[in-house]
């Protein structure tokens, strides 16, 4: 089983920030598939290829993601490799992405909780970029809302495409293929 997580904050103030941007890509892949809800996350589990996919967001707030990840990695006995975590990234510019493995937290606190609670960075991301306006504090910038062509960038249909690669080809092949764009 594979476990595709989106990070962001839970409620309507944080809906379209830029570190929304796991819900939003999770939102737009699943489209209108009802999410199960649980006190500290919602998932849905679909088949894709023959294996079971479980798709996961934390509802823990960003700096404690990692307790809803645990609790559906030791429930489902999901290997840390199996697991890929979309999130913001400052150091990207807007509209770009990389798949990485085995990546440290680079300042990111729902990573690093992550990282913190698995007891292991040997995990799967895909970073997508939110660039960074240094005039703005870091806590600001990342809270601040989307614009609509940045929110229509997200919800296209390249990180779908995205997903189904990795997921039917693995990360080394992701990233081969994806992070040269």
């Amino acid at each position: 089983m594979k476990l595709i997580v989106g990070l962001g904050n839970p409620g309507q103030k944080y809906e379209h920030t830029r570190h929304n941007v796991g819900f939003i890509i999770l939102d737009s892949y699943l489209k209108d598939t009802k999410w199960i809800q649980e006190k500290d996350c919602e998932y849905q589990i679909l088949n894709i290829n023959g294996e079971k996919v479980c798709f996961l967001r934390p509802l823990t707030y960003m700096n404690l993601s990692g307790q809803a990840v645990l609790r559906i990695v030791n429930y489902y006995k999901i290997l840390v490799n199996d697991i890929l975590v979309i999130h913001d990234d400052l150091a990207l510019d807007i509209g770009k992405h990389k798949f990485k493995t085995s990546s440290s937290a680079g300042g990111h606190n729902g990573v690093k909780n992550i990282i913190e609670v698995l007891s292991s960075q040997e995990f799967n991301h895909l970073k997508v970029g939110i660039g960074h306006n240094k005039n703005i504090a870091t806590a600001d910038y990342v809270l601040n809302k989307l614009s609509t062509a940045e929110i229509k960038e997200l919800k296209s249909d390249k990180y779908i495409e995205m997903i189904n690669y990795y997921l039917e080809n693995g990360i080394e092949k992701a990233m081969n293929k994806y992070n040269g764009e």
